[in-house]
């Protein structure tokens, strides 16, 4: 008879939890996605543009039965250019510009659709919401309750590992620090995408053409005082855009996605984290590091944790679950860490905001050595994330 699979049950079937199911299957592992929303997204005209980096899309492609499919559905974005634009005077002028940037663009949607169809649809149960989780008795395993939106129904799925990839208010964090309260970033942020096939010749687009001649293959970074935008296209006649502009911390609290951390909260974490068997729990993507935008590392991160954490379960099978975490955790921390907080710096000089080192960033009276740190390649690790340190 066969050894019987261990099971993985990953909370959150966005990016992250579908490319956890990818890591872990080709680990030789069961693996349940509970996702609350009742279908997947095939076709869905909601969502944002994403940036992917090299590194990532091979390893995307790694999982699709055919690896032209990705660049079938994304678009070479070659430089990375911030300028600045003085409304007043109607006039933009280059900051800093990247020729060797080699991104690509795509829609969440068209990723989502990408990574779901290969996997096995009875991984996936839709319209289920996370309720909480305990361990067994014996400590051997994790059950997790979840309510079937449909039918009301209280749902114990059993697994040997929990997953979370349940995004920045992840409730399986807020078990283990329930009084956290996320960091306001010091800005507001409109975002969308503007669908203009048949409508090319308009006068708004031949407008924003105009503006950004290189759209299709840049990622435009345009700074203003007290506000800043992210302009770039989207395969099939589309235009992502985020809008931020500089203002005191509204009414609505809930939708930061930064946190601000302190050694006290960490300490906090690990105390209850052993009250409740981290060894079986463990967190990726936005649910573990939220961060800014202005890194572009959001996907990216939440990729690479679902890749390089199912070559450790690979590496050291269900047997060996808390090497496996130790390792995943040795490998990814030292990089996720100096990603956000490079990800927030990059924030704060976009914003004109103050750091320690440095004068507040005014694109007026800027520097050339002052707007190289405006790149997106100086971000640490940004060619090359560490994998296994032992692949034997």
């Amino acid at each position: 008879m066969g050894t019987k699979k261990a099971r993985a049950v990953v909370v959150g079937g966005s990016i992250a939890g579908v490319s956890c199911a990818h890591a872990l299957t080709l680990a030789g592992w069961d693996v349940v996605v509970l996702e609350k929303s009742c279908a997947p997204p095939s076709g869905s005209p909601t969502g944002a543009g994403l940036s992917l980096d090299p590194q990532t899309c091979q390893l995307i492609e790694s999982w699709l039965p055919h690896p032209d499919l990705l660049l079938q559905t994304t678009l070479h974005l070659s430089i990375d250019q911030d300028q600045a634009t003085d409304s007043e005077k109607k006039i933009s002028w280059t900051l800093t510009r990247d020729e060797s940037f080699n991104f690509r663009a795509a829609h969440w949607a068209d990723l989502h659709d990408l990574l779901y169809k290969p996997l096995a649809p009875d991984i996936f149960l839709w319209g289920h919401h996370f309720l909480s989780f305990h361990m067994a008795q014996d400590k051997a395993y994790v059950i997790v309750e979840a309510k079937n939106l449909k039918t009301g129904e209280t749902v114990e799925i059993v697994g040997d590992l929990l997953i979370a990839a349940d995004g920045c208010m992840s409730e399986i964090r807020r078990s283990f620090l329930p009084d956290l309260q996320l960091r306001y970033t010091g800005y507001s942020a409109w975002r969308g995408v503007l669908d203009f096939s048949g409508d090319e010749n308009s006068e708004t687009i031949i407008g924003i053409r105009k503006a950004y001649p290189e759209l299709g293959k840049c990622l435009y970074f345009d700074l203003a005082h007290g506000s800043h935008c992210v302009l770039y296209e989207l395969p099939n006649k589309r235009l992502n855009w985020i809008w931020y502009l500089n203002q005191p911390e509204p009414e609505l609290k809930g939708n930061s996605v930064t946190m601000k951390v302190r050694k006290d909260m960490i300490r906090k974490m690990h105390e209850e984290a052993e009250k409740l068997f981290w060894e079986r729990v463990v967190l990726v993507g936005d649910a573990a590091h939220p961060t800014s935008p202005h890194g572009i590392r959001s996907t990216n991160m939440s990729i690479m944790d679902a890749g390089i954490l199912g070559q450790c379960l690979k590496k050291w099978g269900p047997e060996n679950m808390d090497s496996a975490l130790n390792e995943f955790q040795s490998i990814r921390l030292p990089v996720v860490s100096k990603q956000v907080l490079h990800s927030r710096r990059m924030g704060r000089i976009k914003q004109g905001l103050p750091l320690d080192d440095r004068r507040s960033f005014d694109p007026r009276m800027a520097t050339p050595e002052e707007c190289v740190e405006l790149q997106q390649k100086y971000m640490p690790f940004f060619r090359q994330v560490p994998f296994l340190t032992d692949s034997t």
